[in-house]
């Protein structure tokens, strides 16, 4: 249990270090009871380690009252002498999957806000309530393992350490320590609006508490069993496979785990989510030339034995706007702003061009970054086509959503 102490806390924040000497944090304020009492316990925390801490809370500007709510959530931070700012959500709109909207308008937000400011570090309140209810949905929409683990304690994404260091804590425990301190918070109307699929699910576990009871059972064996599974992939991945920075892979010759080529596969593709299992487990088993969820395998050839794992062509991404920070096709990532109008897209039919000059075969060529001006092909950087100029100081590096062995699953404590 995680309870209200500050040496509770600290056992948690220990559990999902390590952090920089005198580290600063940043903490996810919603203005309700749980990152409230999360922003509380974190500047006593961040204050004896020499650090400091602040508060980003989120207007998504979806309800009228949603404005002052935001302010007097600043206003009560500012109070408590943990410095906040207001980070206002202008370009949402109700309709269809609006919850999903707004948690990547959320989340980009938060991330820009901390790149700012220097940060790596974010806090967010989730708790043990909100853990079991997203494993019921889990089930319910039939996730298989990984699922089951529900929400990692801490996830590290290109630009960000995610920590939740609450999830282990009884969803009455924030109230209490808010009480006892006296401090207020705010009533989103939303977590009672049965509408959606989390107050429901809500509900129905206060109705049946065995239920619950045994999904917080689940919980832990699912989480301990996918941070084994994990480590073992990224094993298995640093023995097999080599990724290259032109955005392909080489695979030693024969089988491999289908956890494993699914995560390879994952990177490659530069998809938010990895294949599922039954999708790769016959040619982990059995490796052959085949296209599967946006990436072929075939023979390595001039490399030598094995695979040549590539992104499929058909399956790419439309160009972008060369500008800093763009992603495109979910692979490549540009540091930098390029020219003035510039694109990234694949290089596709222009590849002909360099296939006498370069090693890599044409189905890799073909998938490589290439900059144009309108019609006019600026640079390719992977093959050292184009000066300087023509990309503008911008460099382009393969940097997929999610590389093949990420930071292993970390289970709550």
């Amino acid at each position: 249990m995680f309870g209200q102490t500050p040496s509770a806390f600290a056992a948690a924040m220990d559990h999902l270090g390590p952090y920089e000497p005198g580290p600063t944090l940043a903490v996810a304020v919603s203005g309700g009871a749980d990152s409230m009492a999360l922003a509380i316990l974190t500047r006593d925390w961040v204050r004896d380690r020499g650090g400091s801490v602040i508060a980003l809370v989120v207007d998504h500007g979806l309800r009228p009252a949603s404005g002052d709510e935001a302010r007097l959530t600043v206003d009560r931070l500012r109070r408590q002498d943990i410095p906040a700012r207001l980070l206002t959500i202008s370009n949402l709109t109700h309709g269809a999957a609006l919850a999903e909207r707004a948690r990547i308008s959320r989340y980009e937000a938060l991330t820009a806000a901390c790149a700012e400011a220097g940060i790596v570090h974010l806090l967010l309140g989730h708790h043990l309530g909100d853990q079991v209810e997203t494993l019921a949905m889990r089930v319910l929409r039939g996730s298989l393992t990984h699922g089951l683990a529900g929400m990692a304690a801490l996830r590290e994404t290109t630009h960000l350490r995610l920590l939740r260091p609450l999830l282990g804590i009884e969803p009455g425990e924030p109230r209490r320590l808010l009480n006892a301190k006296g401090i207020a918070w705010v009533e989103d109307p939303s977590n009672q609006n049965l509408l959606t699929m989390r107050a429901r699910m809500r509900q129905g576990l206060a109705a049946t508490p065995m239920a619950e009871t045994g999904l917080r059972q689940a919980l832990g064996a699912a989480g301990r069993l996918r941070e084994r599974e994990e480590a073992a992939t990224a094993a298995e991945l640093a023995d097999r496979a080599v990724i290259r920075p032109e955005g392909f892979a080489l695979l030693s010759p024969g089988r491999i785990s289908a956890g494993a080529l699914a995560a390879l596969i994952q990177a490659i593709s530069g998809a938010a989510y990895p294949p599922g299992i039954a999708q790769v487990s016959d040619l982990a088993s059995d490796p052959k030339p085949a296209t599967v969820a946006g990436v072929r395998l075939l023979p390595a050839g001039r490399f030598g034995e094995g695979w040549l794992v590539i992104r499929e062509e058909a399956a790419i991404g439309a160009p972008v706007p060369a500008t800093n920070g763009a992603m495109w096709d979910g692979r490549f990532r540009t540091n930098g702003s390029g020219p003035a109008g510039a694109t990234i897209g694949h290089l596709g039919d222009d590849a002909v061009l360099f296939k006498r000059g370069s090693r890599l075969p044409a189905a890799v060529l073909r998938t490589l970054p290439a900059v144009r001006m309108g019609e006019m092909l600026a640079s390719v950087p992977h093959l050292g086509y184009g000066s300087a100029e023509n990309l503008g100081g911008m460099t382009v590096l393969f940097s997929p959503r999610r590389p093949a062995a990420a930071a292993c699953f970390v289970p709550a404590l």
